[in-house]
């Protein structure tokens, strides 16, 4: 696997090593002992999936304090625009986002550590997206922030007359709003 280190510390691409032949590809999703190579010591104990279609944007969520959860995150089917925003109290990048296209075809993953906000929004028809946590969710912990905070200026990829999404999500706090979490 190649762990593409990004701009925001510890938010880490993950493009797998694919092996292609007539009968299709292989390639390992996880594997532990590479993670740990790569400075990613997650104990994963819950596995999600979801099924969107075009135009739903999902986020932004996170849990806090000592229910936060870090993510690894993928696309089984269709595209996705993955989004992640660093709310670490006291960091040099607080409120910076990353934004990267996660596909069916790309195979990438990203890695999300504890105290980011994260959400993605579907560009193609559908997508299946499924993503590995390292705590257990806990409804009391949640917290999320408007996907469209003017502060954070995330370009999600839809016209925003096409945009789905729930109405928690449209009520949701802003970037202001964050709370010590330590």
């Amino acid at each position: 696997m190649n762990f593409i280190k990004t701009e925001i510390e510890g938010l880490v691409i993950i493009e797998p090593r694919i092996f292609r032949d007539a009968r299709g590809y292989f390639f390992e999703s996880y594997n532990a002992a590479e993670f740990a190579r790569n400075g990613i010591n997650a104990v994963f104990v819950q596995d999600n999936q979801s099924q969107s279609s075009y135009g739903v944007i999902r986020g932004l969520h996170c849990q806090l304090g000592e229910h936060s959860q870090a993510k690894l995150v993928r696309v089984l089917q269709g595209r996705v625009l993955d989004v992640a925003v660093d709310i670490r109290p006291g960091s040099p990048t607080f409120g910076k986002h990353l934004a990267v296209e996660l596909s069916a075809e790309n195979h990438r993953q990203l890695f999300i550590p504890r105290h980011f906000l994260h959400g993605f929004s579907v560009l193609s028809e559908t997508a299946v997206f499924a993503y590995k946590v390292d705590n257990l969710y806990c409804k009391e912990s949640e917290f999320g922030i408007r996907y469209d905070d003017p502060e954070i200026g995330i370009d999600w990829k839809i016209p925003a007359e096409a945009v789905v999404t729930s109405e928690k999500d449209r009520i949701a706090n802003s970037l202001k709003d964050v709370p010590d979490h330590r």
